[in-house]
């Protein structure tokens, strides 16, 4: 089953976000079959000077916009290469870079759905016409008349769902979104590619974050901000110096490796103090906490206080948990048992069974 939204015919107008990667290519080959007016669009990231240089992996690279453009026109459909470079730059690369000067650890794709997917990319898409974006996304929206929502919920094949990327878009957003591959599986999806001879078949899924280059984060904001990376020290909860580190965004709550620091049991990243220039390192047992807050929620269903399950990050499992809110707006979350190094910058998520009730930015973690 195809969990498609059902329109007039006046309505049925959608524009593709086609990246040059299987997923939406298929999403596009699924609408034109089920009756859609189909634009295909290739939003371009990169400035003019840096378009021809960019990695392999980068979703809208020149090979990406060539292998798109060749499925556009096997689909009979338009297709546009829209410049969104300066949106990306403001919305994206300088939240990322300004986020790691901070200390926290930035989550560029929720704020890329939200900001230039289904924010931008829907502003073209009704100068063409259209009131609907469509993407290859795992996920499902639905409206639910009781309760007068609409609700993004978990795809089909949970082992690719992709609601957790998208848990910050609007009900205005919800409304013009379809996501053609939310009842189906990656495994189906390639098969119908190779049925109906795309040429995206065998691509490889993208990786990682797509504008990053062949350089370490740190390297990369150096190179966009012109901000020095520091060297400082790695000191343990008490303070004492261990160590020294390369820079503050060379580093993440959590992690294990790359701290060149010698030790009984392996350290683990547990702080990150900017004021200071200080990495903070401890136990595995100090990385696992109890409760967190987090701040700048957006609900798709509104609840009070609440019994849930939630991720602390796109890998991570679900775990049950009681959300209170608070008064300012934000929520402070009690995890049934410890999480390991929920991380500020990081989106918490909140899950009623396969729906997504909504989530904000961690701030801060307790034990």
């Amino acid at each position: 089953m195809l969990f498609l939204k059902k329109l007039s015919n006046k309505d049925k107008k959608v524009v593709v976000g086609m990246s040059g990667g299987v997923d939406s290519s298929v999403a596009a080959a699924i609408l034109k079959r089920e009756g859609y007016t189909v634009i295909g669009v290739t939003f371009k990231t990169w400035p003019k000077e840096e378009c021809g240089t960019s990695f392999g992996r980068a979703c809208c690279n020149l090979e990406a916009i060539t292998r798109a453009r060749a499925v556009a026109e096997q689909l009979k459909i338009p297709y546009y290469v829209i410049d969104l470079h300066d949106e990306f730059k403001k919305e994206v690369i300088d939240y990322f870079c300004s986020e790691y000067l901070k200390g926290h650890t930035p989550n560029p794709c929720v704020v890329c759905n939200e900001k230039v997917k289904f924010g931008a990319l829907l502003e073209k898409a009704r100068a063409l016409g259209a009131a609907y974006v469509a993407t290859g996304h795992f996920a499902i929206t639905e409206y639910d008349k009781k309760i007068g929502r609409y609700l993004l919920k978990e795809g089909r094949d949970k082992s690719k769902d992709q609601s957790y990327f998208l848990y910050r878009l609007s009900q205005a957003q919800l409304k013009h979104a379809i996501f053609p591959l939310g009842g189906i599986t990656k495994t189906r999806t390639r098969q119908l590619a190779k049925r109906w001879k795309l040429n995206t078949f065998n691509t490889v899924s993208s990786q990682d974050i797509c504008f990053i280059q062949d350089q370490q984060y740190a390297e990369y904001i150096k190179k966009k901000t012109g901000v020095e990376m520091r060297e400082g020290d790695i000191v343990d909860r008490s303070g004492k110096k261990l160590g020294r580190h390369k820079g503050i965004p060379f580093y993440t709550i959590g992690q294990r490796r790359g701290l060149g620091v010698q030790h009984k049991e392996p350290l683990y990243v547990t702080g990150i103090d900017v004021e200071k220039n200080n990495i903070i390192v401890g136990t595995k047992k100090d990385v696992l906490k109890k409760s967190l807050m987090a701040d700048d929620m957006n609900w798709i269903a509104i609840l009070p206080t609440f019994r849930c399950m939630a991720k602390i990050r796109y890998n991570h499992k679900k775990a049950p948990c009681s959300v209170t809110k608070l008064d300012d707006g934000s929520v402070r979350v009690e995890f049934d048992s410890p999480q390991e190094a929920p991380t500020p910058g990081q989106a918490v998520v909140f899950y009623d069974k396969n729906s997504v009730i909504g989530g904000g930015w961690i701030k801060e973690s307790q034990n």
